[in-house]
């Protein structure tokens, strides 16, 4: 990777060298930094009317390996990686202060989440949950635990189901799906290519496809026949942040609880049941 900190004297050391896109790209970037830091790469795509693919080579002219490479950087180039980490919360903050910035950030990860929330996919990703045969969640780093989570929860009230975080059983497990299934693809940016590659394999393989992502406009959406939106920004040095799993769990509460009143009596006799297997695990 280049060195960071140049990432943007770079992109204009080479910018007369680039084509006209190419440029009009770069133009945006440079302007726009601190906004380019938080976009998908399909988002930049429309914005700048062009195709991933010249997004990627202007990547790729820099001496990145593709455009999440090149986020990274720009987010250095603007900040150091300990001030982004913290965001707003400031070294003289106590720690009372530092509480009440942390449960601003949730609370607002949950509140502009349900106020995107479209009634219609979440009634359809309810369906067909119901009505799947077998149900697989995917998705890795930090959407890898939301989709843990959701094969327990989904798991105690009788759903069959199972979670995948390796990428490779991830896509082998894709492979045997049928029409009767449905997978969910969980990723954050929706452009997690591991992730994005299994929903396509479920997909092609006959299955009904859900994802849970914070970007209408990404590759995953392309694979999904049902589209569950969080919103929770999220920048490249602040990946796995706390607030955008909780947008995620929020999402995943409201489609467990759909399906559990849908299913109500099954519901609860599998909760029953579960929680009887368990018990000699406590003291």
């Amino acid at each position: 990777m280049k060195n960071e900190v140049s990432a943007l004297n770079l992109l204009r050391s080479i910018y007369p060298s680039l084509s006209k896109k190419e440029k009009e790209i770069a133009k945006y970037i440079i302007e726009n930094t601190s906004k380019v830091i938080y976009l998908s790469i399909t988002e930049l795509s429309d914005i700048c009317k062009a195709g991933d693919a010249t997004i990627i080579r202007l990547a790729q002219k820099l001496g990145y390996r593709g455009y999440q490479e090149l986020k990274l950087a720009l987010a250095r180039s603007l900040v150091s990686p300990e001030i982004e980490l913290l965001e707003d919360v400031k070294p003289e903050d106590d720690l009372i202060t530092i509480i009440q910035k942390i449960r601003s950030r949730n609370v607002k990860a949950i509140n502009d989440t349900t106020e995107i929330v479209d009634l219609e996919n979440l009634s359809k990703a309810i369906d067909l949950i119901v009505n799947a045969r077998k149900v697989e969640f995917y998705g890795v780093g930090a959407s890898g635990i939301t989709a843990l989570d959701a094969k327990y929860k989904f798991l105690r009230i009788g759903i069959l189901c199972d979670a995948f975080v390796d990428p490779h059983l991830q896509a082998m497990s894709a492979a045997c799906l049928t029409e009767k299934d449905v997978a969910v693809g969980i990723s954050h940016s929706g452009a997690t290519k591991d992730t994005v590659d299994s929903l396509r394999v479920a997909k092609n393989s006959g299955a009904k496809t859900i994802c849970i992502t914070n970007f209408s406009r990404s590759p995953i959406t392309e694979v999904a026949d049902v589209v569950l939106l969080t919103s929770s920004p999220e920048a490249p040095l602040t990946s796995g942040a706390i607030r955008s799993k909780i947008a995620q769990l929020h999402v995943l509460d409201l489609l467990f609880t759909g399906v559990a009143m849908k299913i109500a009596k099954k519901a609860g006799e599998y909760t029953e049941k579960t929680a009887k297997a368990v018990l000699e695990k406590l003291y």
